[in-house]
């Protein structure tokens, strides 16, 4: 298509290997399909393989420069490259918006914010008021209160997530995968699987992630609690993966357990579900679009009990058919190729 318009992407970081961000490299790739070039600015760079019309820059956090090397750099590269992009794209971090969002608008440049959280403050607010338009996934979401604001799919590669048939899936096999955070409730998380030991229940458990360095110490606290309530038969930890590596991991295991509460869409559910995981949830967001007995009423560990025993009772057919219903869900409405389409078109529709 002559028409399609060259990008330029802002992100935290380019690295295919990491085991939070590398989903975005596949976005990159993804989007480079929708547009003429992309130029993607990160804060940092590890480990990437894209496309020839994609060009990546970064700010240089990996060489350990200051926070006013960064902001130079952010300035320079988009001075410098002026003429290699027609809008801007900012995934997740508004302060890019804050600090350059004047700087795009007085260059022509159409600005677009990626934000789906459910909290926000004035620094949020500012950022929006530079943007043509805001992209979020969840209603909840902070940004969502802006009339200038859309609503986009999660964005799942559904040709990496998939159910993997050759991998065997292990009968009341729990999986709890993500950052390891007190947001995330891994303490409820333990506290439910310390109360099916107690009721004799048979599982196994895994949980993969790692800690940023504020949340170490709860980390440590979860891992003493798992060996107070007497877990190390059924329970393992595991480090952190990169993105590419969990659709086994997922088709490895029966029940994927979600305990982040309302307010955005956690990729990892919507990963878990197009490789044919059963999902249980916290987040109330989801009610009306996957069945209602995979949402916790509470995020107490009484309710996830309640519902971990519900799903492990149900028979294969009935398993089944909900795991079909969530991969179709996936597929038709929160598809990357959907989301970079859907991107596409609004930024295309804006002259």
């Amino acid at each position: 298509m002559p028409n399609k318009k060259r990008l330029l992407i802002v992100t935290q970081k380019v690295d295919r290997d990491d085991p939070i961000l590398g989903f975005f490299h596949d976005w990159i790739a993804e989007f480079s399909k929708h547009f003429k070039s992309i130029v993607a600015i990160c804060l940092m760079k590890g480990k990437y393989d894209l496309p020839g019309n994609v060009a990546i820059l970064s700010l240089g956090k990996e060489k350990w420069r200051s926070k006013a090397k960064y902001v130079f750099l952010l300035f320079y590269f988009s001075l410098r490259y002026f003429n290699r992009y027609d809008a801007v794209f900012v995934h997740m971090n508004e302060e890019y918006v804050v600090l350059a969002g004047w700087l795009w608008k007085l260059m022509g440049k159409k600005v677009y914010m990626w934000r789906n959280h459910h909290s926000g403050n004035i620094m949020t607010d500012i950022a929006t008021f530079f943007c043509n338009k805001v992209f979020c996934t969840s209603k909840y979401s902070y940004t969502a209160k802006y009339k200038k604001t859309i609503l986009m799919p999660v964005g799942i590669d559904t040709n990496i997530f998939q159910i993997h048939n050759s991998i065997s899936r292990e009968k009341n096999s729990i999986l709890f995968l993500g950052r390891i955070a007190k947001i995330k409730n891994v303490d409820v998380f333990i506290r439910a699987l310390g109360e099916l030991r107690r009721k004799g229940i048979i599982f196994t458990a895994n949980v993969y992630g790692d800690a940023l360095p504020r949340d170490i110490q709860y980390f440590k606290e979860v891992k003493s609690e798992a060996a107070e309530l007497g877990l190390d038969n059924v329970l393992r930890f595991h480090e952190g993966v990169p993105n590419y590596e969990t659709p086994e991991i997922y088709s490895a295991h029966e029940i994927f357990v979600n305990l982040t509460s309302n307010g955005s869409y956690d990729k990892t559910i919507f990963e878990a579900m197009a490789c044919g995981c059963l999902v249980l949830v916290a987040n109330g967001n989801l009610r009306g679009e996957i069945n209602d007995m995979l949402i916790c009423e509470k995020i107490d560990k009484s309710s996830l009990v309640h519902q971990l025993e519900m799903l492990m009772r149900m028979n294969t057919k009935e398993k089944q058919a909900l795991c079909d219903q969530n991969t179709k869900y996936v597929g038709s409405t929160h598809s990357l190729e959907r989301l970079a389409s859907n991107i596409q078109n609004v930024i295309e529709s804006i002259s």
